[in-house]
Parts: C-alpha cells; sequence; structure tokens
C-alpha cells in the first residue's frame, strides 16, 4: 500500500479555529498532527512508502524527517483538492499499480490499527474503502487497488459519492469508522473530543505533547466548555 497525504500551507491551515486559536497555534496544532500521522504510516510494516503532496515550503523537511516523498503542488499544473489528488494518482500509478491509501493529515488519533484494517479490508475486496468522518457523511481516507479506482469526491457529502464512484467503476466499497479516522480537527468542538482522545492514548504524540498538560492545552480546556463551543460557532454562521 501507499499513502498520499495532501497538505495545505501551514500557515493557512484550520483558519475555522481561528476563535480559539491564534495563527501560529494554529500553524503549530497541523504540524503536530500531520507528524503524528508521518510517524503512523513510516512505523507501518504494510506501507511501503508515502508521498506528500503540498505547496507548504516546509513540506520536504517534513518529508525527510519520516522518510516520505515529496511531490510540489505546483508541478502538477493544477489547484483544487480534487485535481491535485487525481493528478498525484496519476503520478504514481504512472510507475506502478500497488494499492493507494489517501488520507488527511489532521487525524491525530489515528493508530497503526486503523492503517492495518482499512489496508485488510481493500485487500480482501480489492474495491474500495471510505474511511468516513465521525458524522457519516465526509470522507477523511479513501483506499483503493488501480483496477477499481474511483473519481474522487473529497468535500461535502463524500462519503455517499465515493460510494457512487466505486459504483460506477463496478468496485465493491465498504464504509469504515473508527475513533482514529473519524475525528478530523477542523472546529472548535473537535477540539474538546481530541483532548478526550489524547488523555486516553497510551502512546506519545507531538499532538499530546502540545496539548496535554501544557499552557496551551490548559487554556483551551477551560474555554472550550461546550457552551462556549457553541457561542464560538454560531457567531461564525452569524457573519
Amino acid at each position: 500500500m501507499h499513502a498520499i497525504l495532501p497538505l495545505k500551507d501551514l500557515v493557512a491551515a484550520k483558519s475555522r479555529l481561528g476563535g480559539v486559536l491564534r495563527a501560529p497555534e494554529r500553524r503549530a496544532l497541523m504540524q503536530a498532527m500531520v507528524e503524528d500521522v508521518l510517524a503512523v504510516l513510516a512505523g507501518h510494516a504494510m506501507v511501503e512508502s508515502t508521498t506528500v503532496v503540498s505547496d507548504d515550503p516546509g513540506a520536504a523537511h517534513l518529508c525527510n524527517a519520516f522518510g516520505a516523498a515529496y511531490l510540489d503542488e505546483g508541478s502538477l499544473g493544477c489547484s483544487g483538492l480534487n485535481p491535485v489528488l487525481e493528478a498525484t494518482v496519476d503520478t504514481l500509478l504512472a510507475s506502478a499499480d500497488d494499492p493507494l491509501m489517501i488520507l488527511h493529515g489532521d487525524l491525530p488519533l489515528l493508530a497503526e490499527s486503523d492503517v492495518s484494517a482499512v489496508i485488510t479490508a481493500q485487500a480482501a475486496t480489492g474495491g474500495v474503502v471510505i474511511g468516513s468522518d465521525r458524522a457519516g457523511t465526509g470522507t477523511n481516507l479513501l483506499a483503493f487497488a488501480a483496477a477499481s479506482r474511483p473519481r474522487l469526491y473529497f468535500g461535502v457529502d463524500s462519503c455517499a459519492r465515493h460510494q457512487q464512484a466505486a459504483a460506477a467503476v463496478a468496485a465493491p466499497s465498504e464504509i469504515m469508522r473508527s475513533p482514529g479516522i473519524g475525528l478530523d480537527v477542523d472546529e472548535p468542538r473537535d477540539i474538546l473530543l481530541l483532548l478526550d482522545g489524547l488523555r486516553e492514548q497510551t502512546r506519545r504524540s507531538e499532538t499530546a505533547a502540545l496539548l496535554i498538560d501544557t499552557p496551551l492545552g490548559r487554556r483551551l480546556a477551560l474555554a472550550l466548555d461546550p457552551a462556549t463551543v457553541i457561542d464560538i460557532e454560531n457567531r461564525k454562521i452569524s457573519h
């Protein structure tokens, strides 16, 4: 299995957390989460290689630290998440036809067991495995073989759209749910779930080092009670 991780410019990452985190804090959080995902992939025996496709100036350094390949997004001649990923898949399949797994970098609770379950499920059917978000509507991870390659629809309602895309190429599909795949950190309420999940972890992670028993983590834990989170998100909607 070859992994693909798309990465936005870290400076602009996680703007929806602007109500609770300053720009440098958002960058630090995103980098910590990406490092944790790359660490899981780098240490997994069934992941042969990882490619990070990004326009972030620091992405190449991250890749070097975790033994991943770096693909400059600007070299692909397109923009937008799905076109960039389609071009990345084209590039990788031009040299090998190994199964591919696309996953986001903001999955700080992702565990080796999650990756194993996805790879095993995809190998069992040769079809498409869709790792859904907590709501069951979005796609945080997508695994497929070259012969069952679906069109990519990351974005709104992507879980159902990826099921339809698999059916369009006559490939079986399976939706996989787990806390490690399901929690992507986009909104203030996600940070509350993240803090709970990190406290239950036994392994060391960069995200835990940033948020657990630190001034930033304590500030967030105090500030982000449910009423505060709802008020922050309602104010965003009203504007």
